[in-house]
Formats: C-alpha cells, sequence, structure tokens
C-alpha cells in the first residue's frame, strides 16, 4: 500500500512541480532540491523504513516499518509502557525504585504526547509537559559541581530535595529587535524569553564548581540560571544511523565555505570531541550528534539510555548507583532530619551501625548496598527497541502549491545551509558505547541505506539570542514533524527554551543580534512580501 501511495505521489507531483510562478532560485548548497523525484521522496520524511502515514494526535508514537519487519512490535509495545507510566517508591513491580531524588517521575511529563515541551510559567516537575531542566553555573558557564547536571528538584521522603521548588521564578520579558518587531510592510510580531531566579535559601547544597580536583565556592551573586526544554523522540533512531563519516564530511563542507565552527568541537578538519564511555564502556570514540550540546555520541547511550535511569533515579545492572553528587550525598547524611527516619525508609541499610555512614553508602550507591537492579535488563532491552523503534510522520501537503513556493523560498534565502534537508544513512551497523547490548544489529531496529528528511545539519551554531543557551553553541534541531505539534500535544512552542510560540516568532530570534549565523538568511526572510513570508511558515509546518 505505502509503495503504491509513493508511486501516485511521484505521478501527481511532477504534474503540478511548476503550479507556482516565481523567481525563487535553489539554494547552491542544495541544488537537487527542486527535483521532480525528491519532492516525491520527501514524503517519506523517515525514509520508507521509518515513516508512518499518520496526521492525528497519536503521530509521534507510531513504530517504524522496520521495527514491524524485524518481529519486533511486541517488545516495542512493551518497552513504550515504560515510557507512558510513572515509577513509584515501591520496592515491588515494574515500576518500583523512584528515587531517593529525582527530577521526574515518568518520561511523559518532559516529552508530553511524545513531543516537545511545553513553555511553562513556573517550575513544577508534576505539571504535566513541563518539558524543562534546569542549567545552573557561574559566571563562567561551568555548571556547578554540587548539584547534577541536570538538577533534581523531588525527592523520597527522608532525604529532601537538592532545589526547593518554590524558590524557582519563571518570568517571561519581552524583547525588542532592532527593527521594531515589525516587517517592512507593517505587520507585527512578538518576541519574549525567560528569566529565571532561584532564590539562595531554595538551595539544599553549597553552591560550588570543581575544576581539577579543587573545589571552590560560587557566590551567589555569580550563578546563572536558564532553561532546556525537551525535544520530541520521534526519529532519533534514523539520526543514530547516519555514518559518523558523513557527519564529519558536513563539519569539514562547512568548514571549507567560512563557516565558524565550536572550536571545543571541531578544528582543523578534526572533530576534537568525541564522545567515550569509560565507566560501562571501553573508551572507543564515538561520533556526537545528540543533545542541543551534543553531549552524546550514540542513541544506545544517549539522551533516552541516559534518561530512563538518571531522571527516575531507577537503578539497572550497568548502572547499579544513584544519579548523585558526593556534595549531596555528604549533606544529606548529616541531616538530623533524615537520619531520624532513614531505617524506616531503608530498613536493610543498616550495615555498619553509623547512620552517617549508611546513608552515605546508599546514596552514592555502595555496592554493598545496592545488590539488585530495580530495572530488569529485559525491560530496559524493551524499552530500547521502543526507542530507536518511533518512526517519523510523513510530510505533509507536499503538493499544495504555497508549500512548493515556501520551500523554493527557504532554500533561496539559505535557511537550508543550517537546516540541511536530507542525508543517507548508511549500513546502520548499531553502536553501543555502554556495552550492553551483545548483538545490537538484531536485537533493535535498523535503518540501513535510507534517505530521510530531517532538516538539520547536526552541527552546532549560534544565534546570540538574548539570555542565551548555555556556551551559546546549539546544534540545529530537526524540523521534521514539528508542523504536527498543536494537533499531538497542543502547543506549538519552538527553540531551546520554548521562547517561540509559532514559526516567525523562532525565524526572527534567529535573526535578533548581527552576529548571529542565520542573520543573512533572517533579513532576507524580511525582505519578502506577507504572502511569501506565509508559505515558507506553511512549508515549516508541512515537513
Amino acid at each position: 500500500m505505502r509503495r503504491i501511495q509513493y508511486l501516485y505521489f511521484s505521478a501527481l507531483l511532477s504534474s503540478i512541480l511548476f503550479a507556482c510562478s516565481d523567481d525563487v532560485s535553489v539554494s547552491p548548497n542544495n541544488p537537487e532540491l527542486d527535483d521532480p523525484a525528491d519532492y516525491a521522496a520527501e514524503w517519506y520524511a523517515g525514509g520508507e523504513l521509518g515513516t508512518v502515514f499518520n496526521y492525528t494526535s497519536h503521530a509521534y508514537e507510531q513504530a517504524t516499518p522496520a521495527t514491524e519487519q524485524a518481529g519486533m512490535y511486541d517488545a516495542f509495545k512493551k518497552g513504550e509502557y515504560f515510557f507512558k507510566k510513572d515509577y513509584k517508591n515501591t520496592s515491588a513491580g515494574a515500576f518500583k525504585g523512584l528515587g531517593p531524588l529525582y527530577i521526574r517521575r515518568g518520561c511523559l511529563y518532559c516529552h508530553p504526547s511524545y513531543g516537545h515541551g511545553k513553555r511553562q510559567d513556573r517550575y513544577r516537575a508534576d505539571d504535566m509537559g513541563n518539558g524543562y531542566l534546569l542549567v545552573i553555573t557561574d559566571e563562567t558557564d561551568t555548571y556547578l559541581s554540587s548539584l547534577t547536571g541536570m538538577p533534581q528538584t523531588m525527592a523520597v521522603k527522608p532525604f529532601k530535595a537538592p532545589i526547593n521548588e518554590d524558590g524557582i521564578h519563571i518570568t517571561w520579558m519581552r524583547a525588542t529587535d532592532e527593527w521594531g518587531n515589525k516587517f517592512d510592510d507593517g505587520e507585527a510580531y512578538d518576541l519574549i524569553y525567560p528569566e529565571v531566579v532561584i532564590d539562595e535559601d531554595a538551595f539544599y547544597v553549597p553552591l560550588q564548581v570543581t575544576s581539577g580536583g579543587v573545589i571552590t565556592d560560587v557566590p551567589y551573586s555569580n550563578v546563572k540560571v536558564r532553561l532546556e526544554s525537551t525535544i520530541g523522540i520521534y526519529g532519533t533512531g534514523l539520526l543514530d544511523a547516519i555514518d559518523d563519516e558523513d557527519i564529519l564530511a558536513e563539519y569539514k563542507r562547512q568548514e571549507s565555505i567560512g563557516v565558524q565552527l565550536n572550536p571545543a568541537m571541531y578544528s582543523n578538519g578534526e572533530f576534537t570531541n568525541y564522545y567515550v564511555n569509560t565507566l560501562q564502556g571501553d573508551g572507543t570514540k564515538f561520533m556526537r550528534r545528540f543533545t542541543y550540546a551534543i553531549s552524546r555520541g550514540s542513541l544506545q547511550d544517549g539522551a533516552g539510555s541516559n534518561a530512563i535511569w538518571n531522571i527516575t533515579n531507577v537503578t539497572r545492572s550497568d548502572r547499579m548507583y544513584h544519579y548523585m553528587t558526593k556534595t549531596y550525598a555528604q549533606v544529606a547524611s548529616k541531616d538530623p532530619e533524615v537520619q531520624a527516619d532513614f531505617y524506616k525508609y531503608f530498613p536493610e541499610q543498616n550495615i555498619t551501625g553509623d547512620v552517617e555512614t549508611d546513608i552515605y553508602n546508599y546514596l552514592i550507591g555502595s555496592k554493598d548496598v545496592l545488590k539488585e537492579p530495580e530495572m530488569s535488563d529485559e525491560d530496559y532491552k524493551d524499552f530500547m527497541v521502543w526507542h530507536r523503534g518511533l518512526a517519523v510522520p510523513a510530510a505533509r501537503d507536499l503538493d499544495d502549491a504555497d508549500v512548493q513556493k515556501g520551500k523554493k523560498i527557504f532554500n533561496k534565502i539559505g535557511c537550508a545551509y543550517c537546516h540541511k534537508p536530507s542525508w543517507n544513512t548508511g549500513d546502520d551497523h548499531i553502536k553501543d558505547p555502554n556495552k550492553f547490548f551483545k548483538d545490537a544489529d538484531n536485537e533493535l531496529p535498523r535503518y540501513p541505506n535510507q534517505t530521510i528528511w530531517p532538516y538539520t545539519d547536526m552541527v552546532q551554531h549560534r544565534l546570540f539570542m538574548q539570555n542565551d543557551i548555555r556556551t551559546g553553541w546549539c546544534r540545529t534541531t530537526p524540523l521534521w514533524g514539528r508542523g504536527l505539534s498543536k494537533t499531538v500535544t497542543g502547543a506549538e512552542e519552538r527553540l531551546h527554551d520554548c521562547r517561540a510560540r509559532n514559526v516567525i516568532e523562532a525565524i526572527m530570534w534567529h535573526g535578533y543580534s548581527p552576529q548571529s549565523d542565520a542573520r543573512r538568511s533572517v533579513e532576507k526572510f524580511r525582505s519578502l512580501t506577507k504572502k511569501e513570508r506565509e508559505c515558507v511558515e506553511k512549508f515549516i509546518n508541512a515537513i
């Protein structure tokens, strides 16, 4: 049926391709994008092995054809169960083991309907759709080492959260760009961004950074707090299937045309900061590709694999320790209120007879204390089948003349330089830096030799926005499927902290600063007519 549909689209698109008359040319880096065959192929945003034709409120939660063809659909549905349900502070059952500290009770709080987090006016972990993670640093953008990288605001009694949520304050500020938030034709737009303050007395732990083994106190006045929201998780298995060599080639291509790249990641033709897992893995280097900061190098040891452990603090056989700082463990172990009720919380923990020592050993995950994993290996395998098996919704309305015009303009003004339309996956021999999967090619869905359309170059760039993302460098977020966000999640916010409430605001934030890597494209966007701007918006929402 899908093959018939593909052929039908091919014939249809060939006949209407030039129905929209204009003089827009194609970006020189993407001369193939106006080929009629590509209009037909692009309906399959995730290739034939990764695309589903589902545009409903369930569009983000479908299994890929590859998952079904591999006979893994039952495992996919079992794994989905662990994404959809809340974990509990119990010692029995499939969802046991929440805490002692945690960021969320379950995954849906951050990924409503499997999509992007929603903009929030307050920070509450239990608010459904709050995809925000707190980014807390000193004045040099160095993470506070006394807190976990993704700070926890929830705790199971008798423990106390490292940060009291009542002390977190989000204020949405208005921003005015140099054009007065107006296009040349007078149409206005709005720009907002979040300022976040955490009261000094909301911190349970001291404010510290560690460098070279030396711990230094950070004055409260030097603490910076920002927000980063989750993105949609569908299609990440397809991004994982892109060869490292092809990603490196994209860095080299951009370097060759003078694009400034993050020197902390790439320099002089070489990737300089590979992802390495020396704790569970063997130290093999992997090309970084996931998260805004490209902090992860493979889906099998990526954000989702990590999150099912550290967001809930549920241990598994390869992570028999808590997501925890030693600073917190030291503070909590000396807290009289924690000491008073600790053995009620964990009766079998009375090992040394010294409550301070027992609390500390429990929190840091001493092997003498944490002996049985809270998540079974089989459950984790099913979870990763689900994670790697999530499909991409097919593109929509590519036969619409306005969408086709919007695509041409998108290419002409340079958006496709960073939002690279398509990639080809490799043979997709699955990489696992964690060394958990012994035969990953046969245990997880694969996507070999597919043409996919994620609209990202997998590279970091800078926009220099007001109250910007940490370090200023941010991986180009894939655009595929985002046009369905309002249908699926009820919201359509974009950018790393949900400051853009629609496509137009997202585009204009790209040009807020003259230093922005996307500035020239936004200047060209501003010169368009209202109708042309609407075509670009319609195209972005169609892919």
